[in-house]
């Protein structure tokens, strides 16, 4: 796929996710608004397109060319998010939505570096767990569990999902340089999370 095709296709992931952001941000109920917000992961994974936490985890897996495209899948995500959060900035949800990615944004802002990068770490290895689940599970049921149990579970914890945040800074006009240090912290956190659970599991189905 040449590299302006994995871009548009990275914009379209980023556009997903923030269609699940929008549904949790429009919901009172935490449970029901992280189980529908696994509508994002689900589409990602059955229309083939590229999000930076699912392809980061098989880095170590593929050749250079595959890790020079993450650069410009995290940056098609990103503008895919900006894109949803423009268009609902429109809506007469605008200040429902702006309200709580606003909250949500400061509780990531007041946080330490630390605390960040490790949540990205737990919550790409959610994102590893539904993906590959629903790549290699055999059982057609079990493939969509695994998106499923993936996506709630991450949101329930409360971890971090760097292309998720990216919509919820857009949507509360949070950022700042600040904020570019913490997107980009729990981005290697997701980056550590996803491929370290990826290479120990294929450490262990290999003996």
């Amino acid at each position: 796929m040449s590299r302006i095709k994995v871009f548009l296709s990275a914009v379209l992931a980023g556009m997903c996710v923030s269609f699940g952001g929008l549904v949790f941000l429009m919901l009172d109920n935490k449970i029901v608004g992280a189980a529908l917000f696994t509508i994002g992961l689900f589409v990602i994974c059955t229309f083939g397109f590229h999000l930076f936490t699912g392809k980061v985890c098989y880095v170590f897996q593929n050749d250079v060319q595959y890790a020079i495209n993450l650069p410009i899948i995290w940056v098609g995500n990103l503008i895919g998010t900006e894109l949803v959060a423009g268009i609902a900035a429109l809506t007469r949800n605008v200040s429902t939505l702006v309200e709580k990615a606003s909250a949500l944004c400061q509780t990531k802002l007041n946080d330490s570096l630390v605390s960040l990068f490790f949540l990205g770490v737990l919550c790409n290895i959610f994102i590893y767990i539904a993906v590959d689940g629903f790549g290699k599970n055999e059982h057609e049921l079990g493939k969509y569990l695994s998106l499923f149990f993936g996506v709630m579970v991450f949101i329930l914890a409360g971890t971090e999902h760097c292309v998720a945040d990216m919509f919820y800074f857009w949507m509360g006009g949070a950022w700042s340089a600040d904020a570019i240090i913490r997107i980009l912290v729990i981005t290697l956190g997701n980056a550590v999370g996803g491929c370290g659970f990826c290479v120990l599991h294929g450490l262990v189905k290999s003996k």
